[in-house]
């Protein structure tokens, strides 16, 4: 046994013996990590393989470059890379931990815009055992210093440091050649990342999603007008009529778009102890003049509130990488929301954030949307006390907005975004009024108290827009954004919907979120079209009555009868009232079972998914390309960005110039008399 293990020991001294020790380390963790902390959905004999076996190639690819140099400098250069590799693992752990994808070059890209106040989300969702992958590193370190493993001398032959290069791509091209067997098209046809990671490994994604992201730059140089053409066909097919008992019934009306944060749809009538969560936006929902729609779905990637946003305002899908309104909103051209209600029908426009300007680009983005005000953090009283997690909490958000709202000439269009019921969901005593649930999960537990205080916010803010005389003129407007409980609590997501577990279609219904469009005076109900954030611009400028047959717009009316209910998300799945294709597989979407699928029904479903896929690719290919800049709309003006400035004084100094001269404004309504806005927020009395 003595002999045995001093022949490992010698084997282990030479190069070849660290470098092979350090791969299999390496591998194991990365296999571990695939297991433990990623949800990849790996199925049969095939999949389970490629997962296992996907680190290997890769990997000696890239710690074979050590091999290529002499002496100590390769043993040191195999522990850089290690540390390299090992923290992209890490910081996947994280990433995918909060937003159940993997980082992407245009998320690390925007990653200034978008980083304020990530810290303290870090902080929160970084785990202790998380750190087990730099625990070999650290024994390998300590087993060379201590000189248990030798470093070995002697040249190492290149022609054997080439072997292993070549040996590295050989296994790529085979574990492709397997990948692409089981899964026709993987990097052609797939939005999903978690399928090129399952297949092909963390190193090639990222060098797939370099080679993407080196494309898309490329696709903007070489678009031209011709490129329109594909797009324009698509939407001239696919384009429906109004419903004529709804379209224009609103014209000239207010709009408020109230974002809310992470908002899921179960949360509306879900009790807590018995009591609910949100009071307020249940008798919202209900309300006979309410239009509430119970299968709406999120259909946000990475980009997450900046994709709802791009969604809602613009009719154009958020990238399969990265943040559009982060890469794009700067140089690219659009035919957005706020000016197309300023052009078209006279609108003031403005977007009100409890957070700094910069956050996912908004202070570039909105001014290639058309916004004509944009109130941010510089325009509101900071206190300690007065903000928590990504700005300012959501009572004094809109206790502070009102005095700015008041002053808008009417009619206007007016975006508020809350922040409260923000990951990682924290609320001070004094706030919190309202029990958490008893999942045992610490991120989920907490959701529904600030959910609970963002309802007592809405409330405040319904009960000001009655005492300023906006609340009867306007058409209010809520949806979620995005998930706030991801996929990643699977065990918490079932208690909270009373199941002994959850299936991948359970997980696809939870991405519902709430959508209500409310009047006085409107004929409300609850609607069960199935439709999704795209839908959204298409639907508000038909009640308004504004003219958008020739726009660039991927969703459709979510009241007009003819409508296509086929919801895509982000990834090529979709869901629609008869099927759902969830990770490959095809569901009842009335029972939730899973269809083995007849010829005529195969062929059904290969029609939705080839519609989905087309309207995914389109979109992009708009915003690569930025094909915008190719076609304006009749009656449509190129938005000029040196129009607007947010900086505080200008800003101030033309809203008051514009609400002395048009005197349409709740102020001068009002004679002059600002309204009190009348909330409970601790922190103000």
């Amino acid at each position: 046994m003595a002999n045995f293990f001093k022949r490992k020991m010698n084997w282990i001294n030479t190069r070849m013996g660290f470098f092979l020790l350090t791969i299999v380390l390496f591998w194991v963790k990365t296999y571990i990590a695939y297991q433990t902390e990623f949800t990849l959905g790996a199925k049969g004999s095939v999949q389970q393989f490629l997962l296992f076996i996907n680190p290997v190639p890769a990997a000696l690819l890239i710690f074979g470059i050590a091999l290529y140099f002499r002496g100590r400098l390769a043993y040191w250069l195999m522990m850089i890379i290690n540390v390299l590799e090992s923290t992209w693992i890490f910081a996947n752990v994280l990433y995918y931990r909060e937003f159940s994808d993997f980082l992407s070059f245009g998320i690390m890209k925007g990653s200034s815009d978008v980083g304020n106040n990530l810290g303290k989300s870090m902080a929160q969702i970084t785990h202790l055992y998380d750190f087990f992958v730099y625990i070999d590193i650290i024994v390998l370190i300590v087993l060379l210093v201590t000189h248990v493993i030798r470093i070995d001398p002697r040249p190492f032959k290149r022609r054997y440091a080439l072997s292993i290069t070549v040996l590295s791509f050989g296994l790529m091209f085979a574990e492709f050649g397997m990948a692409n067997a089981d899964r026709s098209g993987l990097l052609t046809r797939t939005f999903d990342n978690n399928y090129i990671v399952k297949y092909l490994g963390l190193n090639e994604y990222a060098a797939f999603n370099g080679y993407q992201t080196q494309k898309e730059s490329a696709t903007r140089a070489s678009a031209n007008a011709s490129d329109m053409k594909s797009v324009l066909k698509y939407l001239k097919q696919n384009r429906v009529s109004p419903n004529v008992s709804y379209y224009g019934k609103e014209k000239g009306k207010n709009v408020f778009v109230i974002h809310l944060e992470s908002f899921q749809q179960f949360l509306l009538d879900y009790k807590v102890d018995g009591k609910e969560v949100t009071p307020t936006l249940n008798k919202f929902y209900h309300n006979q003049n309410t239009l509430s729609f119970d299968n709406f779905y999120n259909q946000v990637a990475q980009g997450k509130t900046s994709d709802a946003e791009m969604m809602l305002e613009n009719s154009l899908f958020g990238l399969p990488q990265g943040s559009a309104m982060t890469t794009y909103g700067t140089q690219n051209t659009f035919q957005a929301a706020p000016a197309i209600l300023s052009q078209e029908a006279g609108y003031s426009t403005a977007a009100f954030h409890g957070d700094v300007p910069s956050f996912w680009n908004r202070d570039n983005t909105y001014k290639s949307w058309g916004y004509q005000y944009f109130f941010s953090s510089s325009y509101y009283t900071e206190k300690p006390g007065y903000s928590v997690g990504y700005g300012l909490k959501d009572k004094i958000f809109f206790e502070q907005s009102a005095k700015y709202i008041e002053q808008l000439p009417q009619p206007f269009y007016a975006k508020l975004i809350t922040l409260t019921n923000h990951y990682p969901y924290e609320l001070d005593k004094k706030n919190t009024d309202f029990p958490a649930t008893k999942t045992g999960d610490k991120t989920v537990d907490p959701y529904v108290q600030t959910a609970h205080y963002l309802d007592q916010s809405f409330a405040e803010f319904l009960t000001y827009l009655k005492k300023v005389g906006l609340y009867k003129n306007s058409v209010i407007v809520t949806y979620g954004d995005h998930y706030g409980i991801s996929n990643n609590h699977r065990p918490a997501i079932a208690q909270l919907l009373g199941k002994s577990k959850v299936t991948n279609f359970d997980l696809a219904q939870f991405q519902k979120v709430p959508f209500m469009i409310h009047v006085t005076g409107l004929k409300g109900g609850i609607n069960h079209t199935y439709g999704g954030e795209i839908d959204v611009l298409p639907t508000l400028l038909d009640l308004l009555g504004v003219k958008n047959t020739d726009t660039i717009q991927f969703g459709q009316d979510l009241l007009a009868k003819n409508r296509n209910q086929t919801v895509a998300f982000r990834n090529g799945n979709f869901i629609s009232p008869k099927y759902a294709k969830i990770g490959g597989t095809v569901y009842d979407t009335k029972t939730g079972k899973v269809l083995t699928l007849t010829a005529a029904q195969k062929k059904v479903v290969d029609q939705m998914q080839n519609h989905v896929t087309t309207e995914l690719s389109l979109s992009d290919r708009v915003i690569y390309g930025d094909l915008l800049r190719f076609y304006t709309p009749k009656n449509f003006t190129k938005v000029n960005k040196t129009d607007f400035t947010y900086k505080y004084k200008p800003a101030m100094a033309k809203l008051a110039e514009a609400e002395k001269q048009e005197k349409t404004s709740a102020l001068a309504k009002n004679k002059g008399k600002t309204t009190t806005y009348k909330t409970d927020a601790p922190e103000l009395k």
